[in-house]
This record gives structure tokens, sequence and C-alpha cells, in this order.
């Protein structure tokens, strides 16, 4: 029996996980996510993003190299889960959806040459009289496919199609507090795992060594509670590589002097907190201590105008007036909107730290201000995930803030 009330509540169909939030919250969402319909002429809402689905209805499976979606319709008060036949299940498991709103396609829709699961929507769609009505897509969502599109337009000719990219990360951007307490847990994971970094990385020590431990710290948690796995893998440039701030592990080895960019996230039920740090095993260059400073200066100044009422772009400009007393440019922005999310990424698609972004912080937003310097042969990494409070921030993990000089320990 489902209970609805504010807290937290514990569904269960017969052996069905934990749903992470209460109806009520679900519910909630999926009010903000039809006024926004409504105010832009929407009918129909087809969500992709695993991440948007997951917000709707709960829905959390390993699924999305498959096509599926939510349908939102503006006048039903839930919407469609569709997928394949065999993770049906996990959608029962996971979501506050009742059975006659989980709506699976047979497996020959999989990987067809013949027919494709958009094909399936589009029956759902007409079956239901929506077949010439205005229907909103994810256009810009990583898993929604050229094919996806060309199947719906085809598929329903009389339809109208409207770009709906991002309007329900738009929502998302003011977490409630249920998703700041996850987000905070996630934090808790980070930093363990950047200690594990931290405490590995040697002279000598292969690089896929480290990222290993960081990805078993991320998944194990800490002993209140577990993690899940990130939407990214550990990032571990080094050497002149830290100038390419995105590149994985190799198994090569460290050396002596070289730094070290260690970028991951800690994860909890979905929700990120990343979190960047620079090391150097051994003895650093005057250069990287200095860029330390810089970049510790800049970040620091950042955060100090953090508050409600403050634009994302007056965020960058205390950055870039801190690094450009000591002639530095940097172009690129400064951190982005985070939370929930799936691979291939973090950030939520909404607000960027940068020039020109003028959208206005409020309460319960969360951040990753991850201010990197590249200088060609050389980058530095130095960042912090942060809570918008009633009055300023709160940095989410609790670690130095500071290039990291760990004493040489060559390996025998």
């Amino acid at each position: 029996m489902k209970i609805l009330d504010e807290c937290i509540i514990y569904v269960r169909r017969e052996g069905m996980d934990v749903i992470a939030f209460s109806i009520v919250e679900f519910e909630q969402r999926l009010s903000k996510t039809r006024e926004r319909m409504a105010d832009a002429g929407i009918d129909v809402l087809l969500v992709t993003d695993p991440a948007n689905m997951n917000y709707l209805s709960g829905y959390n499976a390993w699924s999305f190299y498959v096509h599926q979606a939510l349908v939102v319709f503006l006048d039903e008060d839930q919407p469609y889960w569709i997928g394949r036949s065999m993770d049906a299940s996990a959608a029962r498991h996971t979501t506050w959806l009742d059975e006659a709103h989980i709506y699976p396609y047979a497996d020959h829709y999989v990987q067809s040459s013949i027919r494709h699961p958009m094909d399936f929507i589009c029956d759902l769609l007409r079956n239901k009289n929506r077949d010439k009505h205005v229907i909103a897509l994810e256009m810009d969502a990583y898993y929604f496919t050229a094919k996806n599109y060309l199947q719906l337009t085809q598929g329903l000719p009389n339809a109208t199609f409207i770009d709906g990219t991002n309007l329900i990360n738009w929502i998302r951007i003011v977490k409630s507090d249920q998703e700041i307490e996850y987000i905070k847990k996630a934090a808790k994971i980070s930093e363990k795992a950047m200690q594990v970094a931290f405490d590995m990385i040697n002279e000598g020590v292969r690089e896929c060594d480290v990222a290993a431990a960081i990805s078993q710290a991320q998944i194990s948690g800490t002993e209140e509670f577990g993690g899940d796995y990130p939407s990214i893998v550990p990032l571990l440039p080094t050497g002149e590589k830290t100038s390419a701030c995105h590149l994985t592990w190799t198994e090569e080895t460290f050396k002596h002097g070289e730094p070290v960019i260690i970028e991951l996230a800690g994860c909890y039920r979905r929700y990120h907190s990343p979190l960047a740090r620079t090391v150097v095993p051994g003895v650093p260059t005057e250069e990287m201590k200095k860029l330390g400073e810089v970049v510790v200066e800049g970040l620091n100044a950042a955060l100090d105008v953090v508050k409600p009422g403050v634009t994302a772009t007056e965020v960058e400009t205390a950055w870039r007036q801190s690094i450009e007393k000591n002639g530095i440019k940097k172009e690129s922005r400064i951190g982005y909107a985070m939370g929930l999310n799936y691979p291939p990424d973090w950030g939520e698609h909404t607000v960027s730290l940068r020039q020109g972004d003028h959208t206005v912080l409020e309460p319960n937003m969360t951040f990753h201000m991850i201010p990197t310097i590249e200088l060609g042969h050389a980058g530095m990494e130095i960042s912090e995930s942060f809570r918008v409070t009633e009055t300023g921030c709160e940095v989410l993990a609790d670690f130095p803030r500071e290039l990291y000089v760990k004493p040489n320990i060559r390996l025998a």
C-alpha cells in the first residue's frame, strides 16, 4: 500500500526497492512540469533524458542503452513509462507509477531494422488521440537520436513538434531538502575517494591502480551509506597532460615532480558532488606553486560573492578579476549547475558560471565551481561543489583547498 505523506516513504510492491522521495514530492515535480507545458502550449512532453525520467518517476536502471521515455500528458496525473519489456520490472521496483502507466514494448523493437521504439510511442499517442497535438521533444538530450526524430515525425505527420530541451532541467535547478541531503552524502563519498587518491599517488605507482582505488571508494561509500556509480569516470591527467583536463588514466607510473589532476565525484542515489584537486609527488616547480596560489585565491573570491540575488556572471567576474591581477586569463566557464544525472555527465545543462549568464542565484541551487587553468604545458584544477544558502553559500566537501604536495616516496 502506498503511504502518501510529506516524509520519505518506503513504498514496496513485492520485493520493491525503496523509492527515494515521497509520492507528494513526485506529484509536485509533475505539477510544475505541467505548468511549464501549459505556459509553452505543449500538450505532450516526451522525456528521454534518464535524469529527467528519474526526476519525474523515480525510474533508475542501467537501461538507457536502449530507447526509453516518459510520456507526460498535460491533462493526466501520471506519466507513462515506456521501455523494453524486460525493464518493466525495474519500473515497478523504482517508480511511483501504477501498473497502467508502465507501458513496455516487445523485445522485437530492440535494435531492429524494421521497427523502432518510437513507432510504439506513435501508436500510444494515436490510440490516445494525441496525434494532432503539440508534442515537445528533448531534442538536445544525449539519448534522443536523429532516428528518434525521423520515426516520430513520419509516424505522426499531423502533430506539431517543438523543442522541449531542458524544460525539466530548469525545474530541477532548485533542489528540495531531500535532494540536498543526498548531495551532502555524495560529498562525503567524494571526500573519501579524494583521500584514497592522495594516499596512493606516489612516484612509481601506476595511474590505473589509483583510478581503480578511486572507483572502489566511490562505490563502497562510507560506513553509514554506500555509494553509486558516478556519471563520469575518474579523470587523472598527469604532467604536461594536465593541460588536457578531460583525460582519464593510462598504465604509466607517476613521476617525481609531475603534477596530477584528480577530478571525481561522490554519487548517492544518482545525486553527485564533484571535487577536483591537484597533487604533486615530490617537489613542485615554482610555477606550479604559484599557479596553485592563484587558483585558490580566485576560487575563494568567487565563493565569497555567492548569495541569493547575485547572478552567475557576477560570480565569474569575481574570479576573473582575481586571476587577472596575476596576469592570467581564462575564457571558458568556471562552473555549472549539478546534481542528479546519468552518464556521460553530472552537470544539469542549465546555469553556467560564465560571462553573460544572468541567471539569478536562489537558495538550494547547487553548483560545481571548477576554475581550471591550462598553460599549454601544465594545468591546475582545484574545485568545490557548493549550495546556495539563504545568506551565502555552503561548500559541500570538507577537504583542504590547496595544491597538495606529497613527500616523495620511491617504490622499491
